[in-house]
């Protein structure tokens, strides 16, 4: 059994994102690896989201901030040189999600600030969050990675982040900046050098000693395709498809946007997006709802063979819609 920790040199989103996916590719069963990177001024969305909705893209291009996607679920977050970014992949044996968590907030709380963990996928301190999380699984390797919120500027935030008013209502909030908070309001002075040291310190004294790690010229011959698709049109916007129904609601566990493509009465294509953090649902929901005939029992009636409860949820609310 092998620990790794690797702070990337690169503020690219597309390579970090790459070389995160790589490692989620590439790595042992018996190992495990903390990947530590900081994004210059990138929005990132989840797997599932469709970009043209969640994000003002004009302000992005007339700011030069890039759009990276990644490959787990969730929802859309900005990263700049004030955030700094965590990633653990290892083998399904020394996968731990309370363990990983906990290494986090015991290297927040050495800085004195008192945090807890909430809800799925929030770390919170003074209430309000300064950490979310996404998760993904290839074969017996898993990946759990996330953002800590140092002094990131909380004004770009809202720029580039299109947030849907009924997930601010859901929240009982009224903006983006009343629900997080950066560690350094809580700690001032604070930088991101310091919330790095204590990660590796805490990440020693909960796995042991580690090795540390950097692509050789062969790791990055290997990397190198996935940052050419990370960094392509096609993986970052997708296409917008043409459809001819558009369905949506948020539910407690995030969003569903349903576009309908229709022939002969029928689904002859369902694009799913979402900010649900089972990056597999859109898939799923997907593969249940071509061929349904249009009404909205049809719809559900198609669904109600899953035993999801996520697909659940949606199935219950189709009946109710006038479709």
């Amino acid at each position: 059994m092998q620990n790794y920790f690797y702070l990337s040199q690169s503020t690219d989103g597309w390579k970090n994102l790459a070389c995160d996916e790589w490692l989620l590719d590439n790595l042992g069963e018996d190992e495990l690896m903390l990947h530590c990177y900081i994004n210059q001024n990138a929005v990132i969305i989840g797997r599932n989201q469709n970009p043209w909705k969640e994000c003002n893209l004009l302000a992005m291009e007339t700011d030069g901030v890039q759009l990276v996607r990644r490959v787990t679920g969730g929802g859309a977050v900005y990263h700049d040189g004030g955030n700094l970014n965590f990633s653990f992949i290892a083998g399904q044996g020394r996968y731990d999600v309370e363990k990983q968590l906990g290494m986090i907030l015991q290297a927040i709380r050495t800085l004195d600030i008192p945090c807890e963990f909430t809800g799925r996928n929030d770390l919170l301190a003074d209430g309000r969050k300064f950490s979310g999380n996404a998760f993904c699984r290839r074969g017996n390797i898993c990946q759990h990675h996330g953002t800590l919120l140092v002094h990131a500027d909380m004004g770009r935030l809202q720029k580039y982040l299109q947030v849907d008013a009924r997930k601010l209502h859901a929240k009982g909030v009224e903006s983006v900046r009343s629900r997080v908070c950066n560690l350094a309001e809580l700690r001032p002075g604070l930088t991101v050098p310091m919330v790095l040291g204590s990660l590796k310190q805490a990440f020693r004294k909960t796995y042991g000693d580690y090795v540390e790690w950097a692509p050789n010229e062969a790791d990055q011959a290997q990397i190198r395709p996935y940052e050419e698709r990370h960094s392509s049109w096609e993986w970052r916007m997708g296409r917008t498809p043409q459809f001819d129904l558009e369905l949506d609601h948020r539910f407690s566990w995030g969003e569903i946007q349903l576009l309908l493509t229709l022939r002969e009465g029928r689904v002859a294509r369902a694009d799913v997006y979402s900010d649900a953090l089972d990056a597999e649902l859109p898939a799923l929901l997907q593969g249940l709802l071509e061929g349904a005939p249009l009404s909205a029992d049809a719809l559900a009636d198609a669904l109600a063979c899953s035993e999801n409860p996520q697909v659940q949820d949606i199935a219950a609310w189709l009946r109710t819609e006038s479709v």
